[in-house]
């Protein structure tokens, strides 16, 4: 390699100089987790009740006594404890949620609403997620639309819903083409799930969102084959498919 003469070497040093200063003046910053916005603990409790919220809800047909309203309460007490403005926005509008689900059956517009909240509050971080604030006023301005009278004659799109429904259930029948291969191919059971999730996400049936992303992470990289888990994906596949159908009913 050609060595630069002094003169010029030392000219682009100095040249240089502005940008290896302000390149070193910035790297501890990189370096730095980013700090948390809120005691670990308070987090942790957070994400717990999350967890406790979104059991109770895709259980809330199955169960004898109804742990929703108690959960969704629960994890509002925290919200109060935060003391954050989006946190106690999304908390007091899930609390209101909570209300309108004990005045008879809920409007379909609500039970997607709630799916899709409740599943977006057990993604990883909790609390600290990066996306946290801006999430927690989507949900919470979607949850009031959702519980408004002037907006619950909004009509959906039959062909859009028709071309939904067929891809649908060309999906699902991919799904169990590999189910039943030898061995069950996963990567086309996660990679069908998911397109089917981001579809479904795409005309807001989160219903449908929910129980796609429950059936990719029901999957898991080795051991499809056992009994257990065979059983848990039928299950999914059986309310995917009726729920799908009961689009146009």
């Amino acid at each position: 390699m050609e060595e630069l003469p002094g003169d010029d070497f030392e000219d682009s040093r100095a040249a240089l100089a502005p940008t290896l200063e302000a390149t070193a003046a910035i790297l501890p910053w990189v370096a730095k987790p980013r700090p948390l916005r809120f005691d670990e603990k308070l987090n942790e409790r957070w994400v717990a009740a999350a967890s406790r919220l979104s059991i109770a809800w895709s259980e809330r047909n199955s169960q004898t006594v109804d742990d929703v309203r108690p959960s969704i309460f629960s994890l509002y007490d925290i919200a109060l404890e935060t003391a954050d403005s989006d946190c106690l926005l999304l908390g007091e509008t899930l609390a209101s949620a909570a209300d309108a689900l004990e005045n008879g059956e809920p409007p379909a517009r609500l039970v997607a609403a709630l799916t899709a909240t409740i599943e977006c509050l057990v993604e990883d971080g909790g609390l600290e997620h990066v996306l946290f604030g801006e999430r927690a006023r989507h949900f919470a301005q979607r949850l009031t639309d959702s519980m408004n009278p002037a907006l619950a004659g909004s009509l959906r799109s039959p062909v859009l819903d028709r071309l939904f429904i067929d891809e649908a259930m060309e999906r699902l029948d991919r799904i169990h083409d590999a189910l039943a291969a030898l061995p069950p191919d996963a990567y086309a059971l996660k990679q069908e799930s998911s397109e089917l999730a981001l579809q479904a996400e795409h005309l807001e049936l989160y219903g449908i969102v929910h129980l796609a992303r429950q059936l990719e992470r029901t999957i898991p990289a080795d051991d499809l084959d056992t009994p257990e888990t065979r059983e848990q994906i039928h299950d999914i596949l059986h309310l995917l498919e009726s729920t799908i159908a009961a689009i146009v009913a």
